[in-house]
């Protein structure tokens, strides 16, 4: 790999940085990494309250021990089809930082696979797939055996306008 390689919005040359501790989930068939530090908690599914006219994949708010938490579902978020909650669907509950906008929101996933300690070695850049889209939400793929993860920064995921739009339903 060349210096001149990047991953997501990082260059390699920070790639170090992207080793270490990841919590794994899935959505469907795929598997995804988020860095545990941004993870605050895993819950199980509970009843979330509909915001009205909001975007489908911004499902509403719950409450957590008396404060209310924006839930997204990262399936409709993907352009996944939506699907019904099992005994293992949970709502990962996330710090993210956009900006100025510091919030606490949780993230509807299929299952929660396991913490895993990814090296440097085994994590690979996020492919280019031309202009029209956006990947800046994709820190790197991770090379796990035979399996590919692909390594998410949640920071991205949302736009700066759903993340002001959460931070006004909190």
């Amino acid at each position: 790999m060349t210096s001149t390689q990047e991953y997501g919005n990082i260059d390699r040359a920070t790639a170090p940085d992207l080793a270490g501790k990841y919590l794994t989930f899935k959505l469907g068939d795929e598997d995804y990494g988020l860095k545990i530090l941004q993870v605050q908690e895993i819950i199980g599914m509970q009843e979330i309250t509909k915001i009205p006219r909001t975007p489908d994949h911004l499902k509403g708010v719950i409450n957590l021990r008396g404060k209310v938490i924006p839930v997204v579902d990262l399936r409709l978020k993907f352009d996944m089809k939506e699907q019904a909650v099992s005994r293992k669907t949970c709502i990962i509950m996330v710090q993210i930082i956009r900006d100025e906008t510091r919030l606490i929101m949780g993230i509807i996933v299929d299952e929660v696979s396991e913490v895993m300690d990814i090296p440097e070695e085994q994590i690979e850049p996020a492919p280019t797939f031309g202009s029209r889209m956006d990947s800046s939400f994709i820190l790197g793929m991770a090379k796990i055996d035979s399996a590919v993860k692909i390594l998410l920064d949640i920071d991205r995921i949302l736009t700066l306008d759903e993340v002001s739009e959460l931070a006004r339903a909190a």
